[in-house]
């Protein structure tokens, strides 16, 4: 990206949270929580450098699936995340990323869990685990400090309980299927092997055996999605370098159904509002209704 370029970035993105389409689509999702919202992005932007050259209707676009799901973008909570990456024609965009926090938090929304929980597990915990039944029991004490696998723990308001464990090797073997980051010995699977095992035992486990919310089916679509201003969407096979991923979030060459998200939202949110442009946006069509958000990938 030139300098030219990328010292335009900024402008452009304050110009687009300007625009009345822009604050009127976040008004919707947030209500009177928007404001504070969209200065979280700013702030979020501000604070990466790299996201301050990547493309802002990717930045925008990652930040309505966040917003539609009521996550903070806040780096220091962990929820979700708004990661740059640098894609293989030397361009930087962003991707919304799940936190292994968000799974937890969607799932008590649902209001069908008693209790969940996500911990790693070190060696002399277990006691038993029943492969068959998925029964498990463990002990406090450890008898070391070596992280042997990682836990995800629920139970039902109806008495269904889970255990869904995975060793530190199964997470291993994971992430360098799934991350090309990892498999070349840098990213956030190196950083903070814990956070990424935590979020792959709770996204699998939940996926596999927990009562999924439509918010919960959302996340499990939308997660790890580089949306461009034309509404293509950039997976980890077109990326070179992971330059800024935070804590707890993935790096997968996942396929996922986000690229119609971001279509949509910049057809009804900024279609008239380019650089350049003579006039603002007309007033913000209605949101879609839920068959419309269905078919877009919201839902």
């Amino acid at each position: 990206m030139s300098k030219e370029i990328s010292t335009k970035q900024p402008d452009r993105l304050a110009s687009l949270m300007q625009a009345p389409q822009i604050k009127a689509r976040f008004e919707e999702m947030m209500g009177k929580r928007s404001a504070a919202f969209m200065s979280s992005i700013i702030s979020a932007v501000n604070s990466n450098a790299m996201l301050r050259e990547a493309d802002p209707m990717s930045i925008i676009s990652a930040a309505a699936v966040a917003a539609s799901m009521d996550l903070p973008v806040n780096p220091a909570l962990g929820f979700a995340h708004i990661v740059p990456y640098r894609t293989k024609d030397g361009g930087l965009v962003a991707q919304f990323q799940m936190g292994w926090k968000s799974y937890v938090q969607l799932a008590m929304r649902s209001a069908q869990y008693k209790t969940i929980n996500l911990t790693p597990v070190y060696e002399g915990q277990i006691k038993s685990h029943n492969s068959f039944t998925g029964e498990m029991e463990f002990q406090e004490s450890a008898s070391s400090d070596k992280q042997v696998g990682y836990l995800l723990y629920f139970k039902l308001l109806n008495g269904y309980e889970k255990y869904f464990y995975m060793t530190k090797e199964q997470c291993t073997s994971h992430g360098k299927r799934y991350s090309k980051l990892f498999a070349k010995g840098y990213g956030q699977w190196v950083d903070d092997f814990e956070a990424m095992s935590l979020k792959t035992v709770a996204k699998m486990g939940l996926s596999k055996y927990g009562v999924l919310s439509l918010d919960m089916q959302k996340a499990l679509e939308v997660d790890q999605a580089a949306i461009g201003e034309n509404g293509q969407t950039q997976y980890v096979d077109q990326v070179e370098k992971d330059v800024s991923t935070p804590q707890g979030s993935d790096v997968s060459d996942q396929k996922s159904k986000p690229a119609r998200l971001a279509k949509t939202l910049k057809e009804r949110v900024i279609k008239n509002h380019a650089p350049g442009a003579e006039q603002m946006p007309p007033p913000a069509p209605p949101m879609p209704e839920q068959d419309e958000l269905a078919a877009a990938g919201i839902i």
